[in-house]
Formats: structure tokens, C-alpha cells, sequence
């Protein structure tokens, strides 16, 4: 929950865990807020230091000896931009101060601070600090000349590319990206991260969400990776030699990943909204001449001619089964038009995302946030972060905008929906959530195929491999039980099931009330999706 708080607003959210067994407990939700770059903050208690009455605060149950640990930070340090101990209780203000300033400048992220018994049953005077002297780093922007040569190599290019995937998370960042595209016409933007909306989909330079794999980074001859951690994957797919490649990043180093390198010719470390509107007032103000051409006017009739065969192609894939069942492609595409406009999507969809991202087409900055990471489980207390956020946002409860978490099968069981469902229905935080029944794991079917593709693996069921989820839980079943029976449920393995009860469903959190769809992809049995889900980027 604090994580989605954090990711829509850029406000620093605390949690409280409980010594070394807590912190273990914050598993895979620590890397994802690592690498979505959510700024959180971790206390955890540690255990007391003195065994006989030396402080208050000694050791007084069996438990203070087994949780008493060499280490204990160490167990997410190298998730986190920050870890400390709260050794003393005169300097706590400060600590914390320290902690948060390492979450909110970038690259934002967690935070861990921690604290014996008897420091925290320290008496103090109480005292203040000057907040404005414990504001985050901000970055800056490009140089003149830094500036002159990204703009002049834009402009000059055939086919320039900008490849993003989480400059998104400023939300002023979407307008500026689509100043550059409006400005370079013919310029094509491709989201490989997934994390926030980066582009809008109705911009004609919209290649939509790919993971890494698109045929414009092979043929284009000037790339400007913007704020992105995976911008192709060279076994997979990657730039031709003679592409000329620049960085911009907030952590262009990337310094928590071991091994990251991509053939730039220049890097540069800098803010995505300063930077790009910089680039964008350059050519504007020094290269009008060229950008006012002809070639750039055939190239923006070329683009517009290819994003409305793209926008074609992703409809006709939204066609139900002639025995009126559907694919992920149909569902997505009727929650999109059942639902309303200024949707906020919390998407873990996994191997389908790049679908649901290509029905939904998200066009509002903030209204797209995946998480980042590979910790799978995040978006079952990420989507009620966001709708408490969102209603925060918006001057109180219910007024925030409709929150819809779409996520895998395995997933949903991932996210602990029993402590999801009871915390939603508690401090009554009404979200609709999708669950997308396929019967069983796709991803390790995927990954298998990519590396083997005609090896034993390829021709075993899932039953074999030990993907499959048959026969499959009762998904809403459990949110309806967590809730006390108050959450409104639904199953649908059918078009005619899926107009009846989606209408329903948004009754229902309109009304209050949380809201689970089991969608039973390719029939009433939940079937494996297969086909072009096994290897698309």
C-alpha cells in the first residue's frame, strides 16, 4: 500500500515492520519498490542490546534472544539508497530527515532505518528542525553543447527513437515528450519499462509497451534512451552497429545493477522533463527551418498513417471466440469501454501486459502504474495505495479517481488477497481487480521456449511442468471470504457473462464496495494462452 501511495504521488510513505523476521516478511516488496523507484521509508525495531535492566528497555521475553541477528540491515541493504540505526534518541529527527532525503532524490527508492528497544525508551527534550534544510537533491539539466548535439542529431536522423520506461513518474515529463514529438515529426516513442504512462496513446510517435523487443530499434539510426533500465534485449533484439545511441538518466550508471552497458556515445545524468524541453526549445527556436520542411512534413503523414494501422491491427485483435468465449485482447478492450475514462490502471498482467497495455491505451499522465520490479505480488495492496492516494489527491474519501488492478492468476495469489481483501474492506478502499485465469503460469513457459524453443520442454503440458492450476482456486471466493462477505464477486468465461457482470462490478465500487472479475481466458475452464503471449516482448 505504501508503495502505490508513494508511486502516484512522489510523497515518501513510512512503514513499520518488526525486527529481522518483519524485514524478511517485506520480501520481493522491497526490490519492487527498488526498482520502481517508490520512495518508502522502513523502521524496523531491533532487539535489545542488554540482557540485565542496564537501560530501560532490556531484554524481557524469550523471543529478544532468537531475533537477535549480526546484521539485521543487511537483509535489504542492497535494495536500498539509505540504512541506518537509530542508535540514540537526542539525533532521531535527524536520522530520519537523512533517510528521506536519500528517498525522494533520485533515483527515489526505500530506505531503512533501525532501532534497539532502548534507544526508542530514550526520554528527550523535545526539540524542531528547519525542514527546508532537509529537502531532496534535485537535478539539473544538459549544457548548451550537450543540448546542440542531441538536438542536431535528432533532426538530422532518418529515423530517430526515443525508447523510455519510467520518465512517466513525472507527470509534467508526458507533456514534454510529446512537445519533442510534436516538434520532430517523424520521431517515435517506445515505452520498454512498463512502470508508469510515459507517452499517450492517441500521440501518432505511440509504439506502445514492449519489453525490449521492437523492430524500430533495429532500424533506427539515432536512439535517445530516456529513464530506462531495459531498452532492448540484445539476444533478442538490438540497434544496428552504425545507430547512434545516447543515454539520459537519472541513474545512468545504473549502480545497483552488476552488469548494464548499452553502446552510447554519450551519458549523461539529468533530469527528463529539464533535458527534454531543453532539446525541444533548441529546435524550435534554431532548427526551424528544417523541422518545417517538406521531408518532415511527408515523415509526420508517414507516422500518422502507420499509428492509425497500429491502432486498426490492436482492435482486430480484440475478437471474441465464435464460441462466445474471449482472449485477453476482447477483455481488455470491454473493461476499457466499461470503465470510466480517468481510470487509474494497476497492471501486473505479466506476459499479457504488453495486451492489456495495447487495448487500454493509456492517454492521462499518472493513470498507468506497473511495478517496475520482478517481485510479483505488488498490485493487490499497490492498487489500494493508489485509490488511497488518489482520494487524498482529490480532498477525501471516495472523491479520487476509479482504481483497477488487472493481474495474472498466479499473481493474485502472490498479493495475499486474504490480507488485501479484509485491509479493503476495513478502511473501506474500493477497487475493482481483474484476475486474468489462464490456468497456470505463463512466464516460465515463456522463458523455457526462449532459450529452448524445440527442446523436451517445448512439447510437455503444463501439467508436466508443473505450471498449471488445476483445477483452479476459487479467486473472488477468497476475496469474498477476507472481505466477511462484503465484496462483490463474479466469475465470466463468457462474452455474454462478461457484458452482464462488468456493469455490476462498477456498481459496486462506485458504491463502496470492492469488487473481484475472475475473466477465464479462452473459456470457462481457464486455458493457457499460448500463441503469440509465449514470445511477445
Amino acid at each position: 500500500m505504501a508503495d502505490g501511495y508513494a508511486r502516484l504521488t512522489n510523497t515518501p510513505q513510512c512503514v513499520i515492520v518488526h525486527v529481522d523476521v518483519g524485514t524478511q516478511g517485506l520480501g520481493a516488496a522491497v526490490h519492487n519498490a527498488s526498482c520502481g523507484r517508490a520512495p518508502v521509508l522502513i523502521f524496523a525495531g531491533l532487539s535489545p542490546y542488554t540482557i540485565e535492566g542496564e537501560y530501560r528497555g532490556s531484554r524481557t521475553e524469550y523471543i529478544h534472544w532468537i531475533q537477535d541477528v549480526p546484521d539485521q540491515k543487511q537483509i535489504v541493504s542492497q535494495y536500498c539508497r539509505y540504512t541506518g540505526e537509530i542508535k540514540r534518541g537526542r539525533n532521531v529527527k535527524q536520522l530520519v530527515n537523512r533517510a528521506l532525503s536519500f528517498a525522494k532524490s533520485e533515483p527515489r527508492g526505500p530506505v531503512y532505518l533501525l532501532g534497539a528497544r532502548e534507544a526508542m525508551e530514550e526520554d528527550i527534550e523535545p526539540y524542531k528542525l528547519e525542514q527546508e534544510h532537509w529537502k531532496p537533491i534535485e537535478l539539473g539539466g544538459l549544457s548548451s553543447k550537450q543540448v546542440q548535439s542531441i538536438a542536431e542529431m535528432l533532426v538530422e536522423a532518418e529515423e530517430p527513437l526515443l525508447i523510455t520506461g519510467y520518465s512517466g513518474r513525472n507527470h509534467a515529463a508526458v507533456g514534454a515528450l510529446v512537445g519533442l514529438a510534436d516538434a520532430v515529426k517523424g520521431l517515435r516513442v517506445l515505452d520498454t519499462g512498463g512502470s508508469d504512462m510515459c507517452f499517450p496513446a492517441n500521440h501518432p510517435a505511440w509504439l506502445g509497451l514492449r519489453y525490449g523487443v521492437e523492430e524500430s530499434i533495429k532500424t533506427a539510426d539515432v536512439i535517445l534512451c530516456l529513464d530506462v533500465d531495459v531498452p532492448w534485449i540484445p539476444t533478442q533484439c538490438k540497434p544496428k552497429t552504425s545507430a547512434k545511441i545516447i543515454h539520459i538518466d537519472v541513474d545512468p550508471l545504473k549502480q545497483q545493477m552488476p552488469v548494464f552497458y548499452i553502446p552510447a556515445l554519450a551519458r549523461y545524468k539529468a533530469d527528463a522533463e529539464t533535458a527534454i524541453m531543453q532539446i525541444t526549445a533548441y529546435i524550435t527556436s534554431k532548427l526551424s527551418a528544417k523541422i518545417e520542411s517538406k521531408v518532415f512534413a511527408d515523415r509526420w503523414t508517414t507516422l500518422q498513417e502507420k499509428h492509425t494501422a497500429r491502432l486498426d491491427l490492436i482492435k482486430s485483435q480484440a475478437k471474441s471466440g465464435e464460441d462466445g468465449t474471449f482472449a485477453c485482447s476482447y477483455l481488455m478492450s470491454e473493461i476499457r469501454k466499461a470503465l470510466p475514462q480517468d481510470t487509474i490502471w494497476a497492471v501486473e498482467a505479466v506476459t499479457n501486459t504488453a495486451f492489456v497495455a495495447d487495448q487500454i491505451q493509456a492517454t492521462l499522465p499518472g493513470s498507468w502504474i506497473n511495478c517496475g520490479g520482478g517481485g510479483l505480488g505488488w498490485s493487490g495492496g499497490g492498487a489500494l495505495g493508489i485509490k488511497l492516494a488518489s482520494d487524498v489527491l482529490a480532498g477525501g474519501k471516495g472523491k479520487g479517481k476509479f482504481v483497477c488492478q488487472v493481474v495474472g492468476d498466479g499473481t493474485y495469489l502472490f498479493s495475499v488477497p486474504g490480507s488485501v481483501y479484509w485491509i479493503a474492506q476495513r478502511y473501506e478502499i474500493p477497487v475493482l481487480t481483474i484476475v486474468l485465469n489462464n490456468k497456470g503460469w505463463n512466464a516460465p513457459r515463456k522463458s523455457l521456449l526462449l532459450v529452448h524453443p524445440d527442446g523436451a520442454g517445448s512439447k510437455a503440458t503444463n501439467e508436466d511442468l508443473n505450471i498449471s492450476f488445476a483445477p483452479t482456486p476459487d479467486y473472488p471466493g477468497i476475496a469474498k471470504a477476507a472481505s466477511g462477505g462484503k465484496c462483490w464477486t463474479g466469475v465470466a468465461g463468457t462474452v455474454e457473462e462478461l457484458a452482464k457482470l462488468l456493469p455490476e462490478a462498477r456498481k459496486a465500487v462506485e458504491s463502496g464496495e470492492c469488487a473481484v472479475l475472475e475473466a477465464q481466458l479462452e473459456g470457462p475452464e481457464g486455458k493457457f494462452g499460448g500463441g503469440r503471449a509465449v514470445t511477445v516482448g
